[in-house]
């Protein structure tokens, strides 16, 4: 069996940060996001993190104790959530985030989110 073979229709993992004392902004992030109304989903928070060359990516923090249990990149098209609607909430973004590189979800966004994770 090739290694091709073997690796032929697996996903790959997501991508999580455990937050420690090398990441400071994880608690700004959290300080942030944690008193908006719109941001909590579920039993999670949800933002749009920005990066070189318009690379966006939706991201989830889910909390516990008052602390980030972990912090996770998610992939948006699981979620219904076009690359489109991601440079929109870019592109209308209301400053919530004083942390450069981090943009709230748009309305339209939250709308999606909370079709299918508030039913949960």
């Amino acid at each position: 069996m090739t290694a091709n073979s073997m690796n032929a229709g697996r996903e790959p993992l997501p991508r999580y940060a455990m937050p420690n004392g090398s990441e400071q902004e994880f608690e700004a992030i959290l300080e942030q996001i944690q008193y908006q109304r719109t941001s909590m989903i579920g039993s999670a928070f949800f933002y749009i993190r920005t990066g070189a060359a318009e690379e966006f990516c939706l991201c989830r923090i889910i909390p516990g104790g008052g602390k980030i249990f972990f912090h996770e990149i998610v992939d948006h098209r699981n979620y219904g959530i076009s690359y489109e609607d991601m440079q929109d909430a870019v592109k209308y973004d209301t400053g919530i985030f004083t942390l450069p590189g981090h943009i709230h979800i748009s309305p339209h966004i939250e709308k999606k989110l909370r079709a299918l994770l508030d039913a949960e």
